[in-house]
């Protein structure tokens, strides 16, 4: 990896032009929590990359049209992580129908970027092994042009990379995300935390279904609480009229439970959220680690929502660069194009199980 990130700095250095992008996810911002992000930039462009851009409006998109595919199905799960698509699969086939047919965040901006920019090399940097594996599915190469994402790095990863290139991020200038993309709003920052999903989605449903916005924080019970025993928690909302029951679980031990108690009928929810790791992203097995036995996925989700409340945007529905994706290339979250491009068939989702090097 870092060959190839020293050849892409050498060849732009020489005159050439340097192809290499780093999408990064929004998690990225709790483990530097202490470092400001823009300076986290500047250190990944210091590796050799060309362009820094945010998995964060990949997750607005998703926001987007999950909210859209709430309203139309009526019970809905949650599809960004592919540890929990893959156990939906093996352990409860019968659910596959009811899994939002939306990729990743990760797929979906890799993908994207690809469609515009096919001799570009992606690499995605994130908190999850699992994203290893998620590239190299069958249909993550959509676009044309190879592998939507040529490679995934975990965070844990990267710092290793950071501190081999002797590189002090602290005392680093700060650089944006690169254009022509831009920022991701608050709601796609929160992706990164446990019922950070749902309540993106349920911000752009409660538009979708009055055509105003909530409250930014009207959906916050999903949230997880401090000390969390239960496996799983839930919270009903109205959308204009309708009553939607949530439910949120992270760990695949939960997820157990929940998954359980809703097909033994014991429970009934319209739209559920489930990650493998506990605490979500946030916790992924690919953040780094200090040696201690401390838990740091709620510290870590603190962050992201922290970063949701300091944010000027807080709709997913209103980044403009989802808007523009939309008006200019895709006319609609449920066009013909939107469908082809953007959305997956869960019927035929195949987790590699080899050549997976974490």
């Amino acid at each position: 990896v870092i060959k190839e990130l020293k050849a892409a700095a050498e060849a732009e250095a020489a005159g050439g032009e340097n192809k290499l992008i780093a999408i990064v996810a929004p998690a990225i911002a709790s483990q530097f929590q202490y470092v400001p992000l823009g300076k986290v930039i500047t250190g990944i462009k210091k590796l050799g990359f060309a362009k820094v851009l945010e998995v964060a409006v990949g997750a607005d998109m998703v926001a987007y049209k999950e909210g859209l595919e709430l309203v139309e199905k009526g019970f809905l799960t949650s599809s960004c992580c592919p540890a929990f698509v893959k156990y939906i699969e093996t352990k409860h086939p019968a659910m596959i129908p009811h899994i939002s047919h939306n990729l990743s965040p990760m797929a979906e901006l890799g993908r994207s970027i690809k469609e515009h920019e096919p001799d570009v090399k992606i690499v995605f940097i994130g908190p999850c092994i699992a994203k290893k594996a998620e590239r190299e599915l069958p249909g993550m190469q959509s676009a044309g042009a190879g592998s939507d994402v040529d490679l995934v790095l975990t965070t844990r990863e990267l710092a290793r990379i950071v501190r081999a290139e002797h590189i002090d991020v602290e005392q680093l200038a700060d650089s944006p995300f690169d254009d022509p993309l831009g920022n991701g709003s608050g709601a796609g920052v929160i992706f990164g935390a446990t019922g950070g999903v749902m309540e993106a989605a349920l911000r752009s449903a409660y538009f979708l279904t009055t055509g105003e916005n909530p409250s930014a924080d009207a959906f916050c019970e999903v949230r997880a609480a401090e000390n969390e025993s239960r496996p799983w928690r839930e919270a009903a909302f109205d959308l204009a009229g309708t009553t939607i029951h949530c439910a949120v679980a992270s760990g695949l031990a939960n997820a157990r439970h929940l998954i359980r108690a809703i097909k033994r009928r014991e429970v009934h929810y319209e739209f559920v959220e489930i990650m493998a790791c506990p605490g979500g992203c946030a916790g992924g097995g690919g953040q780094p680690v200090d040696g201690s036995d401390r838990e740091k996925a709620a510290s870590r989700g603190d962050v992201l929502f922290s970063l949701d409340e300091k944010a000027e945007l807080r709709f997913s529905h209103e980044n403009p660069a989802v808007k523009a994706l939309y008006n200019e290339y895709l006319s609609s979250p449920c066009s013909e194009r939107a469908e082809e491009l953007l959305h997956c068939d869960h019927f035929a989702w195949q987790m590699p199980q080899t050549g997976i090097h974490v």
